[in-house]
């Protein structure tokens, strides 16, 4: 499935512990419908030291975000920063993502 939201993004959580936070979306997943955005949904991970190729990594608490689902977020409006619906529009043959609730343009 096609999804609306892409990496670079920024959008705001709707739903969840992370309700209102804005971030940029780092990653897309679209065949499990989800992103990872930034600040958001943050997990611990506890790493065993390991070493592979001549590297040793680090034992330690690694903090990193987890997907969320695409559901949970909603583009940012570029003209007033609140949480938009979008629409594709044609633009000399090619899409073009719009903000439903200013008109405004997505991609540039």
């Amino acid at each position: 499935m096609k999804t609306k939201i892409k990496k670079g993004d920024r959008v705001v959580v709707v739903s969840g512990d992370d309700k209102g936070t804005v971030g940029e979306v780092i990653r897309v997943i679209p065949d499990e419908n989800r992103v990872v955005v930034q600040g958001v949904n943050l997990r611990i991970k506890h790493q065993a030291q390991t070493q592979s190729g001549g590297k040793t990594i680090p034992s330690g608490k690694i903090e990193f975000e987890a997907p969320i689902d695409l559901s949970n977020v909603m583009l940012v409006d570029p003209k007033d920063g609140k949480p938009t619906r979008v629409r594709i529009e044609r633009k000399n043959g090619k899409p073009v993502r719009v903000a439903k609730r200013s008109g405004a343009a997505i991609d540039k």
